[in-house]
C-alpha cells in the first residue's frame, strides 16, 4: 500500500540501498489507501452488526434456514473487515509499518485467507438453498430447515480455516524483491481457485438453472400447469434478485484482484512496476467493498429486512410471524361456522316441517 522500508524482510541494514531498492515501485496513493480503509471500516462494521442483529430476529421469527445462510454471510464479511482491513491493512501497514516478528505476520496472513475464504463460500450454501426451493420446491421442503442449516455453516467455517492454513507461507507481493517461485505459483493459483474461480462457477452454473426455470414457468402455466400463488411467486422473486445481486456484485469486484495476482505472477512484479502495485492496490479496495454493500442490497430488495431493520433501529420488540397469530381469530371463526351450522340445521328443519293450512291456529 504505502511505500515504507519491509523491516522484517531483511535482519540487518546496510549504508547504501540495495540495487533492487533502487528499482522498486512506489505506491502514487500515498495515504489514500489509509483513508479509504477507515471509512469502510467504520461503516462497514456498524452496518453489519446492525444486518446480523436483524437477520437474528427474522431467523428466529420465521425459522427459515436463508436467514440462517444470510446471517453466515455477515458474520463471515464482519471477521474479513476485523482481521483484513483493521489488522492487516490498518494495523500492520499504516500503523507498525510491517515491523512486526515474522511469525505473527504469517499467523495474520493466514487468519485473513480463512476469514476471505468463510466470507465468499458463505454465499455458495445459500446459492444451493435457492435453487433448490426453486427448481426442485418438494425436495426443498424436505432438506431445508434450520438444523440442517447451521451444520452446514459450521462445516464451510471449519473448511474455510482449514484452508487459510498453506497461506502461513504467504508472500509479501509488496515488498519482496525476488521473482515469484514454484511455492508462490501454487499459493496464488490456489488461491485465485478457491476465491473466484471455482465459488463463481457454482454461481454460474446454478443461476443459470434458476433463470432458466423461472422462464419456463409461464410457458408451463400456459399449458396447463397450475401456478405456485401470486404472493408466493413475489417472494421466490425476490429472494431470487437479491441471490444475483449478491453473487453479480462478488463476481464483479473480486474480478480486477484476480487478474492482478495472476499478472503479478506471470508478467511483471508488483514490486518493480508502480503501475501493477497501482492496480493491485485499488483492486484490493474493490475486493474489500464487497464486505459492506450487502446490507444495502438487502434493504433495497426485502421488505421484511427493512421491517426487522427499523424494529432495531428504533429499539422496538420485533413483530409477529402474521402465520402464527392464529389463537385470536380462531374463537370468531369457530363460532361463525358453528352458526353456519345451526342456521343450516334451523334452515334444514323449516323446510322439512309441512305447511299448516291457511287459517289454521299456531299453537300457543
Amino acid at each position: 500500500m504505502i511505500d515504507w522500508s519491509n523491516v522484517t524482510a531483511s535482519g540487518y541494514q546496510e549504508l547504501g540501498p540495495k540495487p533492487e531498492e533502487l528499482q522498486r515501485s512506489k505506491c502514487v496513493l500515498g495515504f489514500i489507501p489509509v483513508i479509504y480503509y477507515s471509512v469502510l471500516l467504520c461503516v462497514g462494521v456498524p452496518v453489519n452488526v446492525l444486518t446480523a442483529v436483524a437477520l437474528s430476529r427474522l431467523a428466529c421469527r420465521t425459522k427459515k434456514a436463508l436467514y440462517y445462510y444470510l446471517l453466515a454471510v455477515t458474520g463471515s464479511d464482519i471477521l474479513s473487515q476485523l482481521f483484513i482491513i483493521f489488522v492487516g491493512f490498518l494495523l500492520e501497514t499504516a500503523v507498525f509499518h510491517r515491523d512486526v516478528p515474522a511469525l505473527l505476520l504469517h499467523s495474520v496472513s493466514a487468519a485473513e485467507f480463512a476469514a476471505n475464504h468463510a466470507s465468499i463460500w458463505a454465499t455458495v450454501p445459500l446459492t444451493v438453498d435457492r435453487y433448490v426451493a426453486l427448481c426442485h420446491p418438494l425436495l426443498h421442503r424436505q432438506i431445508s430447515y434450520p438444523a440442517r442449516a447451521r451444520r452446514t455453516i459450521a462445516a464451510v467455517l471449519a473448511l474455510s480455516l482449514l484452508s487459510g492454513v498453506p497461506f502461513f507461507w504467504w508472500s509479501d507481493m509488496w515488498r519482496n524483491s525476488r521473482p515469484p517461485t514454484g511455492l508462490d505459483a501454487v499459493l496464488i493459483w490456489t488461491h485465485v481457485t478457491i476465491i473466484y474461480f471455482l465459488p463463481c462457477g457454482i454461481f454460474l452454473v446454478l443461476n443459470s438453472l434458476i433463470i432458466r426455470t423461472l422462464r419456463a414457468r409461464p410457458r408451463r402455466a400456459r399449458c396447463g400447469e397450475e401456478p405456485p400463488p401470486p404472493r408466493r411467486r413475489r417472494r421466490l422473486g425476490k429472494t431470487t434478485a437479491m441471490l444475483l445481486a449478491i453473487t453479480s456484485v462478488f463476481s464483479v469486484l473480486w474480478a480486477p484482484r484476480t487478474a492482478v495476482v495472476i499478472y503479478h505472477l506471470y508478467v511483471s512484479s508488483v514490486h518493480r512496476d508502480w503501475r501493477v502495485h497501482l492496480a493491485y492496490d485499488l483492486s484490493n479496495m474493490l475486493a474489500m467493498l464487497n464486505t459492506a454493500v450487502n446490507f444495502f442490497l438487502y434493504c433495497f430488495v426485502s421488505k421484511p429486512f427493512r421491517g426487522a431493520v427499523r424494529d432495531v433501529v428504533l429499539l422496538r420488540g420485533g413483530a409477529p410471524d402474521p402465520r402464527r397469530a392464529a389463537p385470536h381469530p380462531q374463537a370468531p371463526t369457530n363460532a361463525s361456522i358453528s352458526s353456519l351450522y345451526s342456521g343450516n340445521n334451523k334452515r334444514s328443519q323449516r323446510d322439512s316441517t309441512p305447511l299448516s293450512p291457511p287459517g289454521a291456529r299456531k299453537p300457543l
